[in-house]
């Protein structure tokens, strides 16, 4: 529990730290303002104003978007890089400030939302690199005398829909790559985090001018839900990117595919972990603690249902059981602490439903699951994170809930725990525990996981800005960041180029 004096000492003054943030990244706090007040989950209470986009206004900005996708598209891709580059700059210069600004409106520790404004620099730094690396391919042609060829062009613009929980990371995975790939950018961010919104978008803005890039390139909607739906109707937008929940999916998915566009969703997790008679107890033990009850389970990749050997369950659990009463539940911001708030009430009471619906199917409740820091924070909704003992995959472990809710289940035979932890709609990440490098090698194989990212010795989070992230299911089937995921952002063009001064037709065909 945390001290209650510290707490509110601490506490005070966010706003005001908010306002120093933005203003070190650029935001011009005499236009901030407005009756959509941001509230931080850390205390309850307002932040700063923001002012929302009219339709006219939403409209305007992917006008503006579309007229600048031209000049953007012909600017060679090295060059784009380079305004990708200074993005990353100003990112790492601004580190602390936009951490703070992450730490206000989410509510993580200032560990973690370091962590996540690293990942918009590593992406920076990727995406600088793909700028020189937008690879073709060439093919053998069946005639003589001509080149069989596959060209990546620009696609367009693009629209990022972000979540709360990453609030920057994942709308820069998009972005960064969307930059360099050629296309436009019309971002807009969950309703919780629109102040960081408004300072990355200030410090790309002045990537923009340093570098000469056309000023339309990126726009900020700071809107409700009528104005995600005018960006996901837009014929102007080639591409959807939109992260958030299954719900919010199946909405966009129809629409954009309505208008023939392109949509890449990354949707909900309800991952799962194997921890099998050889693991390395000590080592499964931090890594599940971590991908379960950190962010206070406001991943997507939040660790959610873990399946014990019956041989190593009681030891294990246990232990998870001990550590998760050890855990320093409060405001963020203060030293010990890991576990952060909820983002609102509605997730306080979505784990609260999911308890007591555990509860009705057989589960029992072996440690927290309580409201904390009420005297001090009445307005904000701090838990202790829950470990649920199931006695097998009932209705309710197959819905994600996203708060720090854990479901321990025994299993067997590996065979049965690899079908256990497929059975469910998601298909985001997984892992397992173990040491020995048969079972490893048949969870990877295509019998074994079937999410898009599959971990042996480390938690379901945690994944590196090299690798494409993404799931299966009704997690989406997007990917986003590394590996090949900038194809999502051009469209290929197949040509073929005739040299050889005849006209031989394919397949042998004779006409004329």
């Amino acid at each position: 529990m945390t001290d209650t004096s510290t707490s509110a000492a601490v506490t005070s003054g966010l706003a005001d730290d908010v306002r120093t943030a933005l203003h070190a990244c650029g935001v011009d706090l005499s236009v901030v303002g407005g009756d959509a007040v941001v509230a931080s989950p850390i205390t309850g209470e307002p932040l700063v104003g923001a002012r929302l986009d009219t339709v006219v206004d939403i409209d305007a900005a992917i006008g503006r978007a579309a007229e600048a996708f031209p000049a953007w598209r012909d600017t060679p891709a090295p060059l784009r890089g380079q305004l990708v580059k200074r993005w990353g700059e100003l990112l790492s210069e601004h580190k602390e400030h936009l951490a703070t600004l992450v730490t206000a409106e989410v509510g993580k520790t200032p560990s973690e939302a370091r962590g996540e404004v690293q990942e918009m620099i590593d992406i920076a730094d990727l995406a600088v690199g793909q700028s020189r690396q937008l690879y073709g391919k060439t093919m053998p042609s069946e005639r003589p005398g001509h080149r069989l060829q596959e060209v990546w062009h620009p696609l367009g613009v693009v629209g990022v829909i972000s979540a709360f929980n990453f609030p920057v990371a994942v709308y820069a995975w998009n972005t960064a790559l969307a930059l360099v790939c050629g296309d436009t950018v019309v971002w807009k961010p969950a309703d919780a985090t629109r102040l960081s919104a408004m300072a990355v978008d200030a410090l790309l803005a002045r990537a923009v001018a340093d570098s000469g890039a056309p000023s339309g390139i990126h726009q900020l909607l700071l809107t409700d839900a009528d104005g995600s739906r005018a960006l996901v109707e837009d014929p102007r937008v080639a591409l959807v990117s939109a992260t958030g929940s299954v719900r919010m999916g199946r909405e966009v998915g129809p629409v954009v595919a309505a208008r023939f566009g392109r949509t890449l969703l990354e949707l909900g997790g309800n991952n799962g972990a194997i921890v099998t008679p050889s693991a390395d107890l000590d080592l499964a033990l931090r890594g599940v603690v971590f991908a379960a009850a950190g962010t206070a389970g406001q991943r997507c990749t939040t660790l959610r249902r873990l399946f014990v050997h019956s041989s190593v369950a009681d030891q294990l659990t246990l232990r998870v059981v001990a550590a998760y009463e050890s855990l320093q539940v409060g405001d963020p911001r203060e030293d010990g602490v890991l576990v952060g708030p909820l983002v609102n009430e509605r997730s306080y009471e979505a784990q609260q439903a999911a308890l007591a619906a555990a509860q009705e199917q057989g589960g029992t409740v072996l440690a927290g699951g309580d409201r904390e820091l009420t005297d001090v924070h009445p307005d904000a909704y701090y838990v202790r994170p829950a470990v649920v003992a199931m006695p097998d995959q009932t209705a309710i472990v197959h819905q994600e809930t996203f708060a720090p809710i854990l479901y321990v289940m025994t299993y067997e035979d590996l065979g049965e725990a690899i079908a256990l932890h497929n059975a469910v709609p998601q298909g985001l990440s997984s892992a397992i525990f173990t040491s020995d490098q048969g079972e490893a090698e048949r969870f990877l194989s295509a019998a074994g996981s079937d999410c898009g990212i599959a971990n042996v010795n480390i938690g379901t989070s945690g994944a590196e800005i090299g690798g494409a992230f993404g799931g299966e299911k009704e997690t989406g089937g997007g990917r986003e960041s590394g590996s090949d995921a900038w194809k999502a952002y051009m469209r290929p063009s197949t040509q073929t180029v005739n040299y050889s001064g005849e006209l031989p037709l394919a397949q042998g065909v004779t006409f004329i």
